[in-house]
């Protein structure tokens, strides 16, 4: 028995977040059903991010047991052969058997696209989010730099959460406009449910006037989710960098 290390990345558009759903098909499970095809085995994959529905990914990990004798480097490129051509294998590699990139300090990085102009772009409409209203790009960055640091992010997490703490570490967060795109970046620890997205939707109210910067360490403080903003819809969200920060063997 070994276990293997994949690096994915998806196009969520069409599928109903990673984690095996009864009501729709999920990144998880395509991965299972060719996996198992694959290898002539039942595979279940564990992922190390469950991102929502409609959510992209330029590197999630997934890592999963097999008997089979295929070296760990090749799986991804008999895979890519079977999966649909909005999922793909960037690596492939066997791992300890004890390994999990769950279980192991990391450093995440999450991007969230608005495009902003009188007008939507079709060309952008899968991968970001499209608001008419004019952001003030300085005032995000203002707000954005509160975030940064060791916090309680209560008020940043959806209802319902079963979490054992919501105190996380975001490393960094930036805002920046090329021509009509906005990126938030958003480097941490972990995420909490919607964190980003909650996060993107806060920022979105401070660039629109609706809130002033030095509001963010007051939504903190209060830890109730009816002190952020509104969930930014998920389109304009990938996950774009994982980094190990210690040895993952």
């Amino acid at each position: 028995m070994k276990r293997i290390m994949l690096t994915v990345a998806y196009d969520g558009t069409n599928y109903c977040g990673w984690q095996i759903q009864p009501n729709g098909n999920t990144i998880e499970a395509e991965l299972n059903k060719h996996l198992s095809e694959l290898l002539k085995e039942e595979i279940q994959v564990s992922g190390a991010s469950r991102t929502d529905t409609g959510v992209h990914a330029l590197c999630n990990l997934a890592v999963f047991d097999t008997n089979a004798r295929m070296p760990g480097e090749k799986v991804s490129y008999a895979l890519n052969q079977r999966l649909p051509e909005d999922i793909r294998i960037r690596d492939s590699r066997e791992v300890a058997p004890d390994f999990h990139p769950r279980f192991i300090k990391t450093k995440k990085t999450y991007e969230y696209k608005i495009f902003n102009s009188r007008f939507p772009n079709p060309v952008e409409r899968l991968y970001s989010h499209f608001t008419y209203v004019p952001l003030d790009v300085e005032r995000m960055k203002q707000a954005a730099a509160f975030l940064v640091g060791e916090h309680d992010f209560k008020s940043f997490c959806a209802k319902g959460a079963q979490v054992e703490t919501t105190v996380r570490t975001i490393y960094e967060c930036t805002v920046e406009k090329r021509e009509h795109m906005i990126s938030i970046r958003i480097s941490g620890s972990g995420f909490l449910y919607n964190m980003v997205r909650i996060i993107a939707g806060t920022l979105m109210e401070v660039g629109m006037g609706k809130r002033a910067p030095e509001e963010i360490p007051c939504i903190l403080e209060k830890k109730e989710r009816g002190a952020a903003g509104p969930t930014a819809p998920a389109r304009g969200l990938t996950l774009i960098r994982y980094e190990f920060l210690e040895t993952e063997e």
